[in-house]
């Protein structure tokens, strides 16, 4: 097994014996802390200090944190509140998603320069499939050192990288690699590796499985392997098929290219609840409707289907309220900032609750390259298609030049309790 920090020598002498059996070689890099690591990063006197990103108002919800600020117990998703009682001396600040955004493309681009094949999973992680770079780069754990190494000459911060010949693992020993850490694990050790750890390391295992996971006396994802397939289909149905055959270290899915991931998303909490069909609602969809437009034409794609998401501000207890989700197929795959935003407000009107709004989000899906614009037979230049594209070109130009927030369509936005969160 081997599970060495970035420092640490190889201990093989062969690139042939470092990848002996492994079918795969898959990559999960995770920047560290990243956009309290980027705060840190463009002012040098927040370094060493509890950092926490996000809203400091009462409702705000912490969104990074330095390492520093997460000794005191502070972690992402955290209410703001809450975060200030357990570090009173902590330095809050609002953040800065194109800035964010602006340092991820620069990420992605040396991630890329090792993989074709790159998976995002948000703006500061993602996947990458190494299979066959060692004939170039040398074995596993001297690829990831070496990416470790350029993402710090490219952009000043650290990211933490964990190997395996699967998603799942390598996603673990990243996790388990923070912060500034590589884990590199072969595929003759993945079952040992596996059994002790705790069950709810799967990806699947929420608060309600786990919880039915415990009253079956299933804690750790050995455990778990030791029920055979039929028990764990009766307890936990087709997820329990699929659990099962993680715990046994089967994990067949393939790291997607950009394009093929499967959704793109904004949502964000507000300060003040919103009434449902406020006009400062429909700004908000409309913006995060821009948003999502910008980057499915910067990545080439369109989407088919829409989902509008709401938290409603009607407290269940335990930091909890309930979410609701409508969705709808698109006329037609699309790109349009527009046609997105029309869609989504109209999904409004099939939301029967009367509660006020506390979160909002849209997220498109069942995605599809873009095919180079062609007119149809009776389309005109001049047509609303036409003009639209025109318009969503000149509002990316101008957005790419002076910041997403240059320009929106006539639009304000509603007061954020935190900055706007990507969903990949």
């Amino acid at each position: 097994m081997t599970m060495k920090a970035p420092g640490e020598a190889n201990g093989t002498n062969s690139q042939s014996a470092a990848t002996a059996g492994w079918e795969r070689v898959i990559a999960h890099a995770d920047m560290d802390a990243f956009y309290a690591a980027v705060e840190m990063l463009d002012n040098p006197e927040l370094r060493g200090k509890p950092v926490i990103v996000g809203g400091s108002a009462a409702r705000g919800v912490v969104t990074s944190a330095s390492y520093e600020a997460r000794k005191f117990g502070v972690h992402s998703a955290m209410p703001t509140a809450a975060a200030r009682q357990l570090c009173p001396e902590a330095i809050f600040v609002r953040g800065r998603m194109e800035r964010y955004a602006e340092i991820s493309r620069a990420i992605r681009e040396v991630f890329e320069s090792f993989s074709p094949i790159v998976e995002p999973l948000s703006l500061d992680e993602a996947f990458l499939d190494l299979t066959g770079s060692e004939r170039l780069l040398g074995a596993p754990i001297e690829v990831a050192r070496a990416l470790k190494r350029r993402v710090l000459e490219r952009t000043g911060l650290i990211v933490s990288v964990g190997v395996a010949p699967t998603k799942m693992a390598a996603k673990i020993l990243s996790d388990m690699s923070k912060p500034d850490g590589l884990l590199c694990l072969g595929p003759e050790h993945l079952r040992e590796f596996l059994q002790p750890l705790p069950v709810e390391r799967l990806w699947g295992v929420g608060r309600v499985t786990l919880a039915a996971m415990h009253r079956a006396g299933i804690r750790t994802i050995g455990d778990l392997a030791a029920h055979d397939a039929a028990r764990l289909k009766a307890l936990f149905g087709m997820a329990g098929t699929r659990l099962g055959e993680m715990a046994h270290a089967r994990d067949a899915r393939p790291v997607l290219a950009d394009w093929q991931r499967r959704s793109y998303g904004e949502e964000s909490t507000f300060e003040h609840d919103l009434e449902l069909r406020s006009l400062d609602l429909r700004r908000v969809l409309i913006a995060h409707a821009d948003a999502i437009g910008r980057r499915l034409r910067t990545d080439a794609v369109r989407a088919r289907t829409l989902t509008l998401k709401l938290k409603l501000a009607r407290p269940l207890g335990g930091g909890r309220y309930p979410i609701i989700t409508r969705s709808a197929s698109l006329n037609s795959a699309t790109d349009d900032s527009a046609a997105i935003a029309r869609r989504a407000v109209a999904l409004i009107e099939r939301v029967t609750e009367r509660d006020k709004v506390r979160l909002a989000g849209i997220q498109v899906h069942n995605l599809e390259r873009a095919a180079p614009a062609q007119l149809g037979l009776f389309d005109s230049p001049n047509g609303a298609a036409a003009r639209s594209d025109r318009l969503n070109r000149a509002l990316d130009a101008v957005a790419r030049r002076f910041g997403d927030d240059a320009v929106t369509r006539g639009m304000v936005r509603a007061d954020r309790a935190a900055p706007t969160r990507r969903i990949k």
